[in-house]
């Protein structure tokens, strides 16, 4: 389910409703993720909520342009 190039969107913290693609996944707890301003930032899982969507995540330009559609 958490696989590079999916649409989560953050459900806790200060960034709760954003929308982010996963980049890497790290271990079992922790994904890198990317938002829209371009950003990573190593999340728990259990802080993210799936999308059905999947997008190119082979580069942070590719990731960040599906964000904006």
């Amino acid at each position: 389910m958490m696989v590079p190039g999916r649409v989560c969107v953050k459900i806790t913290g200060r960034d709760a409703g954003r929308k982010v693609v996963i980049v890497k996944v790290l271990d079992d707890v922790y994904v890198e993720v990317v938002d829209r301003s371009g950003k990573h930032s190593k999340v728990n899982k259990r802080h993210l909520l799936p999308t059905e969507r999947v997008v190119d995540a082979s580069s942070d330009e590719a990731a960040v342009k599906a964000l904006e559609e």
